[in-house]
């Protein structure tokens, strides 16, 4: 598969969207995931720019056939933030038509924010895989920082979105979010293999990635033993 995966991280701001004040100030990440032999490729939370994002696939010459979703926020989807109507899946759907996979309890949620039609949303369930080409993404749901959260496995690589960062985690104070559903995704993530590689949302550490080993000793969102202890540990009890 590794000679087949076709996969690059992409920081707004600075790889796209260059110039655009949110998009540098959210350090939000974009993932391109696709098959170098069939040429075809999702992106995973385009916003900000998506000619951007469309102009690096044609430049590696790969096509795309999907968006996936982690999260229904502006800075992932496109929507309005901060006084700002933020570009995103409506102009991506806009200049090339394909499905947009998101997880079953966030469909409702990305419509609202996105405006885009339901019928451009495909719902997905926990384990789902999506194969792009010949190279399969495990969809798993991660609720708490809002309740259809999605993390995307893919040959050893978790992309993480909003569930996990290198150091620390998702709020879960906005709107449907779970103190204590967080705390079970975290825990399901927590184990994985200690060589799988989280790639999370947003750019919040030193470095854009690391193994789960790294993150799971070195991140306080894992010092909690207990659902009790993680609730003193957010304040909450």
């Amino acid at each position: 598969m590794v000679n087949r995966l076709y996969f690059r991280q992409l920081l707004s701001g600075r790889d796209y969207a260059v110039g655009n004040p949110v998009a540098t100030q959210m350090v939000n990440f974009t993932y391109l995931i696709g098959d170098w032999e069939t040429r075809e490729a999702v992106v995973i939370d385009p916003a900000y720019a998506v000619d951007d994002l469309l102009s690096v696939l044609a430049d590696d010459g790969m096509r795309l056939t999907g968006a996936l979703v982690t999260h229904h926020h502006p800075d992932h989807v496109g929507g309005e933030m901060f006084g700002f109507v933020l570009p995103g899946l409506p102009e991506l759907l806009a200049r090339v038509q394909v499905p947009v996979h998101v997880q079953r309890d966030e469909r409702e949620w990305v419509w609202r924010t996105t405006g885009v039609s339901t019928t451009d949303l495909v719902g997905h369930d926990h384990d789902d895989v999506l194969d792009v080409g010949a190279v399969p993404v495990r969809l798993l749901h991660t609720p708490g920082h809002t309740p259809g959260s999605q993390c995307f496995l893919v040959d050893g690589r978790l992309v993480a979105g909003d569930t996990l960062f290198l150091e620390g985690c998702g709020r879960t104070d906005f709107p449907g979010g779970d103190p204590d559903a967080m705390y079970a995704s975290l825990q399901q993530l927590a184990a994985l293999p200690d060589d799988t590689v989280v790639y999370p949302g947003h750019f919040y550490s030193a470095q854009p990635s690391a193994p789960m080993s790294t993150v799971r000793s070195g991140n306080a969102v894992f010092r909690p033993r207990s659902v009790e202890q993680w609730r003193a540990f957010f304040g909450g009890g």
